[in-house]
């Protein structure tokens, strides 16, 4: 439909010229995309239409359109079916309605369609901790620019994601679709990805802002948290995405920020996300989130999903009654209509439905193995030679977890798992004990119950029991084990330490026994960690030879794994978060997830969960991950940002543009391959800041860049740069980002543990970068980790 070149211009007699698909190219990617350029509103074309909007369509338009809960016109309205929702469609001013689908590791859409006799796949990437574990932002622009295609091609204006949140506790269920325990990787993680879906004429909207990091009554919490936490740990990785992507959307969270609830919240939602950083797009509600439409609109929250009639009765009563002036909603539509206007529905776009799948499994299998974690490889074990015979055990080996469940899964399909890459290279697998292993996953499958809805998390088939007989036969057939241990996470349901965090009593027996009978033979094995999430590693790991983190890898992701035990791909992936020895080791272990509070719960999701009031304290303060573990010198199994390689690199000749620091310094380092076979290394920048005038972590991530394949022998320069703004710490007080004078030292690291460089330089007197800034400040400051009573 030519909403906006032909119904506008009909309707207003403004003649937007739709302008031809022109061809658009990627940084660093060969192939080339057809994208046609949107035609974008101008404020005086949206002043024409909203001048023309009655005071029901202008209600309409901040409401939204989803799971057949608003609107009798529309119930039957689905351009996309499996789409999570829609805006408000007014035709006769040339409006479209624009098709907004969940994420983030691909396109959430059903597969199948009334009357179709096709099937409608979308690409199951890895999850946003793998991705973030390639360290490369140019993979995270590439994963962008596949999703954005498909988005396109399927008639998807806008895609809820990339979900940023921060990696708090290890207990968060939904860890896996967030990149990060550091703000600033996220952001850049996150910024990548905007920009690469963007590039496509496909919106991106980054969630769930602000500090909503658990999912134990997830919509109803109260989080306490200092002002400088919030700043510098769960707003900073937002900031950075919405200065360097400009996202066109922003979802607000469920849960309260210090009394407040986020959609609700002014000084969040305009002073600080507009005001501050300059976004320009549009803030929509979580499915259902809030409780107070008038409020919300108040507050900058311009479009309630997925539209409920109760909530646009309130609007209209408000606005009749005088407590809400129509100034305010008429500025909320402005917003929305700017989106809806640059998006392909509303720019004569005609979706193929016949996205190119092959090449996005292909960008799939490339991302997931950048971002597999190579965590240990004791005498070489890897890579093995295709000609060993290999025993899997583990039901996971047969049967990879490709992505979480809940909004953020995805209908592929289908799934690599260990043995069918190990298949697809010719490898030879023990064919008595895969078949041993296929029964006894359909036979305990049989006794799992049926989901109720989507994001309920099916409980994992117990590990199969393994008798001594079938062992020695297993050792007699084959030259090498690999186990795979699987964990599956999901959407409102954080995770246990039993059997989740911590191994079944069934899994330490399998590795126990598998590890002995391989050993005792003087042959080798292997283990492979297929999870969401973070697990406990410490009480096993001497057991095994060689350790394997390909997380949750999305469809290809048993290909991927094999392409790096095979060595046709040497491992790069270093950890984007902290994986700690036990769980009390977690500087959030004592708070998490809050406490429950008297009062009457909340139901959701169609009345199937109830969310009970309460609240978290988010007492380590910015002590968040390696932040504390360095700091207070607390020893993790495997430090932020390490993961091993084939091959050796060394780091020499770092260098600064300057001893004292003025606008900016820029750092270089020399990385150099000294051992056999070509690889990519991620350096890590952290820097020390002086800390006499307020507590601060030993060291923080302030930049990171990877080189390209370094063949043996060969080295790359490469080169980052620190601004005053990535020197400053938050002072309450002063409401002010300032970067104190004093010494600051530069860290050249291969993690946050191994420093291979280091170097330094003075500011001579305290740069306030950013003053004047809104006051978020709780009553009680929660923070309790003050190092030396500081």
């Amino acid at each position: 439909m030519r909403y906006q070149c032909v119904a506008l211009a009909l309707c207003l007699g403004v003649l937007l010229g739709c302008q031809e698909a022109a061809q658009e190219k990627s940084e660093g990617e060969t192939a080339v995309s057809t994208i046609q350029k949107q035609t974008k509103a101008s404020s005086e074309q949206i002043e024409q239409v909203l001048s023309q909007m009655t005071l029901e369509e202008k209600i309409n338009m901040v409401s939204g359109l989803g799971f057949n809960m608003n609107f009798s016109e529309a119930e039957d309205f689905e351009k996309v079916p499996g789409a999570a929702g829609y805006t408000y469609p007014i035709p006769r001013l040339g409006v479209p309605s624009i098709v907004l689908a969940d994420g983030p590791a691909g396109l959430r859409i059903w597969p199948e369609r009334k009357g179709h006799n096709r099937t409608y796949y979308a690409t199951a990437f890895p999850i946003a901790s793998a991705l973030a574990s390639t360290w490369d932002v140019e993979v995270l622009r590439a994963f962008g620019h596949a999703v954005g295609h498909e988005a396109r091609e399927y008639g998807v204006d806008l895609w809820l994601a990339p979900g940023m949140n921060i990696h708090r506790d290890p207990r968060g269920g939904r860890n896996f679709e967030y990149y990060s325990e550091d703000p600033y990787l996220s952001g850049k993680m996150a910024a990548a990805t905007v920009n690469g879906i963007q590039a496509e004429g496909v919106g991106a909207t980054i969630k769930h802002y602000v500090a909503n990091n658990q999912e134990t009554n997830r919509v109803t919490v109260d989080t306490k948290v200092s002002e400088r936490t919030l700043r510098e740990i769960y707003l900073r990785g937002f900031e950075i995405a919405v200065k360097e992507s400009k996202p066109w959307s922003i979802m607000s969270s469920y849960n309260q920020v210090n009394g407040t609830t986020v959609s609700e919240n002014k000084p969040l939602l305009t002073e600080v996300l507009r005001d501050e950083w300059g976004f320009d797009g549009v803030v929509m509600t979580d499915w259902f989130g809030g409780y107070q439409s008038v409020e919300q609109m108040k507050a900058g929250n311009e479009l309630l999903m997925p539209g409920v009639k109760e909530r646009t009765d309130e609007i209209r009563a408000a606005v009749e009654s005088g407590d809400l002036d129509v100034a305010v909603l008429d500025r909320n539509v402005r917003i929305i209509l700017d989106v809806v206007f640059r998006t392909l529905s509303a720019n004569d776009h005609e979706p193929s439905d016949n996205p190119d799948l092959a090449a996005s499994a292909q960008k799939a299998r490339q991302a997931a193995a950048e971002g597999v974690v190579l965590l240990k490889n004791d005498q070489q074990t890897l890579p093995i030679s295709p000609d060993l015979k290999v025993a899997a055990f583990g039901t996971g080996s047969y049967d990879f977890i490709a992505g979480g469940v809940g909004s953020g899964d995805v209908n592929e399909a289908y799934t690599i798992s260990l043995v069918d890459g190990l298949d697809a290279r010719s490898v030879k697998l023990d064919p008595d004990l895969q078949a041993t292993y296929e029964a006894y996953a359909i036979e305990e499958k049989a006794k799992l119950p049926e989901k109720e809805i989507f994001f309920q998390l099916t409980p994992p088939i117990p590990e199969m029991p393994l008798d001594e007989e079938q062992l020695a036969q297993a050792v007699a057939r084959n030259d090498i084990a690999m186990i795979t241990l699987s964990r599956d996470s999901g959407e409102f349901q954080d995770r246990e330490l039993d059997g989740d965090f911590y191994l079944t009593d069934a899994e330490q027996s399998m590795i126990d026994a598998v590890s002995s009978a391989f050993h005792a033979a003087e042959k080798r094995v292997v283990m492979v960690i297929n999870s969401g999430n973070v697990i406990e590693v410490a009480s096993w790991r001497d057991k095994v030879d060689a350790i394997v983190l390909p997380w949750m890898g999305g469809q290809e992701a048993g290909h991927a794994v094999v392409d790096v035990l095979l060595g046709s791909i040497n491992p790069s992936g270093k950890l984007p978060t902290t994986f700690p020895v036990t769980y009390d080791d977690v500087p959030s272990s004592k708070n998490f997830p809050g406490v429950e509070l008297e009062g009457e719960g909340r139901s959701f999701g169609g009345g199937l969960m109830v969310a009970k009031p309460s609240e978290v304290t988010y007492a380590e303060g910015i002590y968040v991950g390696y932040r504390y573990y360095d700091t207070f010198d607390v020893t993790p199994a495997y430090p932020f940002g390490f993961g091993l390689s084939y091959t050796e690199f060394e780091y020499s000749n770092v260098a600064l543009s300057s001893e004292v620091f003025e606008d900016s310094i820029d750092v270089s380092v020399t990385v150099t391959n000294k051992g056999s076979v070509a690889g990519r290394e991620s350096v890590q920048l952290y820097v020390s800041a002086p800390n006499a005038k307020q507590h601060k972590p030993i060291k923080e991530l302030k930049g990171f860049a990877k080189t390209g394949l370094l063949q043996p022998g060969e080295s790359e320069t490469l080169r980052m740069t620190l601004s005053a703004a990535s020197l400053a710490s938050f002072y309450d007080d002063q409401a002010a980002w300032v970067a104190d004078s004093g010494q600051y030292t530069v860290h050249l690291a291969a993690s946050s543990r191994d420093v291979r460089q280091s170097t330094g330089f003075s500011l001579l007197s305290d740069i306030v970068v950013d003053g004047g800034l809104t006051e978020l400040s709780p009553e009680e400051n929660p923070d309790s980790f003050i190092p030396n009573g500081k």
